[in-house]
């Protein structure tokens, strides 16, 4: 018999769920969704049930129904904390999953990206990832109003503003602390060298103030409709609703990679699961509609989305995102219902996985580009 495909997981955590009318489920707390023990329980919910990492949403302006800037309603949830600092908040309070906030790259330095991730792999034990995303709307220009944006170039800008931030995490080799009290040398200066990039939106001396982080280089995540990303991602997130669309989604990530480290391609997936998610899903449909999804919605038992599940992974997909329509039921679903379903399978793991994020997910530890090819300092 041959063994299942061993599954990663991760949960996308913004709100209180995926769908609009979600923060006026009974099991909702809207009240608290500015508070540190809101994110701390959901984080410690989706650690219990082993999952790999989390991810927090993040943006520049409120959340809209327009593409250019706040709308009029009333009846959404508007507002959010910083991803970041959720994630550095969290940190100290959790021991195994990974985290993944959003950064919103197209109104912020590489300089500072770098640092703050750096500083959330430190504070975590190597557990810190990010993922970058773009902004085209004209609002969250207007709180800037530094610059004309121009859309068609956010991609390849994006791409540009990754590699800063990499080469800022290797601007200090691995042993450029010495720390030794004895000879009054707390750095050896020849381990910090200058990256000097130089391009058409940024151009950054370096080298870093922080020191290089735990993972080397913490984990980048790309999403769908950014395939410059595929280039550069250490996971790929890609709507799959069936196994022919999963099969054509790792070939075009091979494509852009060719030869080299392959990047983990998961599937992004909206779930409402469990015996009463068909029941749960309509009651907030009758108060709201959702906006049509780029990822496909799954209404139904764990049993159901496994099998849903395991035959994508035989196309190749290493792992799934998935996208809470209502928490924290659906989160407490994922941890209860689906892992023990994907356990009995022999499809996913029994006991927290060791090490760091990177190693978790059996990607190696970069090495640094500076140490190896010998730059300045």
């Amino acid at each position: 018999m041959v063994r299942p495909t061993q599954l990663h997981l991760a949960v996308a955590l913004d709100g209180t769920g995926w769908h609009p009318a979600s923060w006026r489920s009974a099991h909702a707390r809207p009240g608290e969704l500015f508070t540190a023990g809101y994110w701390l329980d959901l984080v410690l919910r989706a650690e219990s049930g082993l999952l790999d990492f989390v991810t927090f949403a993040d943006s520049l302006g409120p959340q809209s129904s327009l593409p250019d800037g706040p709308d009029e309603r009333v009846d959404r949830v508007r507002g959010r904390l910083d991803a970041g600092l959720i994630a550095a908040r969290v940190a100290p309070r959790t021991h195994h999953i990974g985290l993944v906030p959003h950064v919103v790259v197209t109104h912020t330095e590489p300089f500072h990206v770098s640092k703050a991730v750096a500083t959330l792999d430190y504070v975590s034990g190597g557990r810190a990832g990010w993922l970058p995303q773009v902004s085209t709307s004209s609002g969250d220009n207007a709180h800037f109003g530094r610059r004309e944006i121009v859309p068609d170039e956010l991609l390849d800008e994006a791409a540009d503003h990754v590699e800063v931030v990499r080469r800022l995490w290797d601007s200090w080799e691995d042993d450029a602390e010495i720390r030794d009290v004895a000879t009054g040398r707390f750095i050896d200066r020849d381990k910090l060298h200058y990256i000097d990039f130089r391009g058409q939106w940024f151009d950054v001396k370096g080298p870093s103030i922080t020191p290089r982080p735990p993972q080397g280089q913490p984990l980048v995540i790309a999403t769908a409709d950014d395939p410059a990303g595929y280039r550069f991602a250490d996971v790929v997130l890609i709507p799959v609703p069936d196994p022919r669309a999963a099969g054509e989604a790792v070939d075009a990530v091979r494509s852009q990679r060719g030869s080299g480290d392959l990047p983990h391609v998961f599937g992004d997936l909206v779930v409402f699961l469990g015996a009463d998610a068909a029941d749960r899903r309509a009651r907030l449909d009758e108060l709201d509609r959702p906006s049509t999804s780029d990822a496909p919605v799954f209404t139904g038992t764990a049993e159901q989305l496994a099998d849903l599940l395991l035959p994508l992974a035989e196309r190749g997909v290493t792992g799934f995102r998935l996208h809470p329509g209502e928490l924290p039921r659906d989160l407490t679903a994922i941890t209860e219902e689906l892992v023990p379903e994907l356990q009995r399978r022999e499809a996913f793991r029994t006991e927290h996985a060791t090490g760091s994020l990177r190693e978790r997910l059996g990607l190696a530890r970069p090495v640094n580009r500076y140490a190896t090819a010998g730059g300045t300092s």
